[in-house]
């Protein structure tokens, strides 16, 4: 099930019709004050959250759903009018996973909800550890320096395939269309905004991830 937060009646409902008609079952809300209590019933796969909304600011729902323990991991693809890099920045930086500007293709939307849902699958993959670092994709864990530490989907995604092979650089455009997609045409800004707040929730294992300046990045053990 996808939430869709959208106070545009007719955004709301063409979008809620065209997902469910492709085969992604989506419930719309106009209000925060339903989506939060629907959440507390039945938690979503993944949730369409727009920013400007009465009762409360999408911003602010974004935070309060990265401070929960049971919704810290869920996708979230902000829609929403404001396309400034400013606006961008400050979503990713929140825990957002994706960014969506209005006004939108309908077959884009589409797209960008099936890649993030096939990415957000559990995976039969063994651990990932480096030094004192260890990423297990199964459970969706990251454990550094002992301490259990919360991601969003996307940091997630970004911290495994970098653990998955360390000591490789990955460039830029690899990461950005491994992670992001082949058809990602956002700013590339957003790679570096995801590895900045990842080093920053990791504490001192955020040193592991290396700038290979001009290329991409790598993780490295700094032992």
């Amino acid at each position: 099930m996808i939430y869709l937060l959208e106070d545009d009646g007719s955004i709301r409902n063409f979008v809620e019709y065209a997902l469910n008609g492709s085969g992604l079952a989506t419930r719309g809300f106009d209000r925060p004050s339903e989506f939060w209590r629907e959440l507390e019933q039945e938690l979503p796969q993944l949730i369409l959250l727009d920013i400007m909304l009465p009762e409360e600011d999408g911003l602010e729902i974004l935070r309060k759903l990265r401070s929960r323990r049971e919704t810290r991991r869920l996708p979230v693809i902000m829609l929403t009018a404001r396309g400034t890099e400013y606006d961008k920045v400050l979503g990713l930086e929140q825990g957002a996973d994706d960014y969506i500007a209005k006004p939108f293709g309908i077959m884009e939307l589409i797209s960008r909800v099936r890649a993030l849902l096939r990415r957000t699958e559990p995976e039969e993959a063994g651990e990932y550890v480096l030094g004192r670092l260890t990423v297990s994709p199964a459970t969706h864990t990251v454990v550094a320096g002992g301490e259990e530490i919360a991601l969003t989907c996307k940091e997630f995604e970004l911290l495994s395939l970098l653990l998955s092979k360390p000591g490789t650089v990955f460039t830029r455009d690899r990461i950005l269309r491994e992670i992001w997609g082949v058809d990602f045409d956002g700013e590339s800004r957003t790679l570096d905004v995801h590895i900045r707040t990842l080093r920053a929730k990791l504490g001192s294992c955020g040193d592991m991830i290396k700038t290979v300046r001009g290329i991409g990045y790598k993780a490295e053990d700094k032992t």
